[in-house]
């Protein structure tokens, strides 16, 4: 049986099909409406029917999605936010007539590379997006971590630590989640360009920070600085209760090879004296990852039921 991996986006919607190794067949992506329900609604079914019309048959679907289910089942969502408040697994089952796997779109990043990607062969895998979020999920012998309330690997709502904020005297922000100093405002995209902000007064995009890194201009290795041991201090945090054997990295900041470089050192910095930090590895499947961790969750689809995982994205 054919398997379709749907991975939505709050811009795009890629879609893929799967035959039953895993082995992609077709691909394409098209624009996310973010502001009508019934128009997204619409929108999967026809992608859907567009993938059943290619392979001939009804396939098993993975969908990946930022947002976060609430216990009584109500989707949240930032990035889609037609879908807040809507039953969005139940209505989706509905529409499609047949069971679908509903993940958080950085989980199903962390599945993918752990089962194929650069976390192949380690027993712990930590998947961390940096983007313009920060959010990520764990999977243990290629076993995504599936928790109650669904917001375990949310790394990025860890508060910034008192003393980095001292030495660096850098503002208390409020962050999107309701929470305060969570080193997501720092350490995304956006958070680049409030540290730069910070220390030199001028609002430039992380793309201009990373050309004025290689520069070597003095406000952006500042910046880097900073950064690091925001990500190495958070980074640490994670180690020590988790201990991954291997983080994989995705998302645009990950592609900065000034942090990817130093980051290890920076990590144990904040460790036990004499302790290592996990490996770090770039994502294998670069931003195809999330489409294939969804595909990886529809193949393990009982045709019976509809799996309501609890374990969904960072909505902020």
């Amino acid at each position: 049986m054919a398997i379709y991996g749907l991975d939505i986006g709050g811009t795009k919607i890629e879609t893929a099909i799967f035959d039953h190794e895993l082995n992609m067949m077709k691909s394409w992506r098209i624009d996310t409406p973010t502001q009508n329900y019934q128009v997204f609604l619409d929108t999967v079914l026809k992608l859907v029917k567009q993938a059943d019309d290619y392979t001939s048959e009804r396939g098993n679907i993975g969908i990946g999605m930022p947002g976060l289910i609430t216990p009584d089942g109500r989707a949240l969502s930032a990035n889609i936010p037609c879908v807040t408040g809507k039953y969005i697994e139940e209505d989706l089952a509905t529409l499609l007539s047949r069971p679908i796997a509903l993940e958080n779109d950085t989980r199903c990043f962390a599945l993918s590379e752990a089962i194929s990607g650069a976390g192949k062969g380690h027993a712990r895998v930590f998947g961390a997006i940096i983007g313009t979020g920060a959010a990520g999920g764990f999977c243990h012998n290629g076993q995504l971590e599936v928790t109650a309330q669904g917001f375990a690997g949310e790394y990025g709502h860890i508060p910034l630590p008192a003393d980095i904020q001292a030495q660096y005297q850098l503002p208390v922000l409020k962050c999107g989640c309701g929470l305060m100093a969570c080193v997501e405002s720092y350490i995304a995209g956006p958070g680049i360009s409030r540290l730069y902000q910070h220390f030199n007064g001028e609002t430039i995009t992380p793309k201009e920070w990373g050309i004025r890194l290689k520069q070597n201009e003095g406000d952006a290795q500042q910046v880097l600085a900073c950064y690091l041991d925001i990500l190495g201090a958070t980074f640490a945090t994670l180690a020590k209760f988790l201990e991954p054997d291997v983080i994989v990295l995705g998302g645009g900041v990950s592609l900065v090879d000034e942090i990817v470089n130093n980051l290890s050192p920076a990590i144990e910095k904040y460790l036990f004296s004499g302790f290592r930090a996990p490996l770090l590895k770039r994502a294998l499947h670069g931003d195809s990852s999330g489409v294939r961790g969804a595909a990886l969750l529809g193949s393990t689809i009982n045709d019976r039921t509809t799996v309501l995982s609890k374990s969904k994205a960072s909505i902020y």
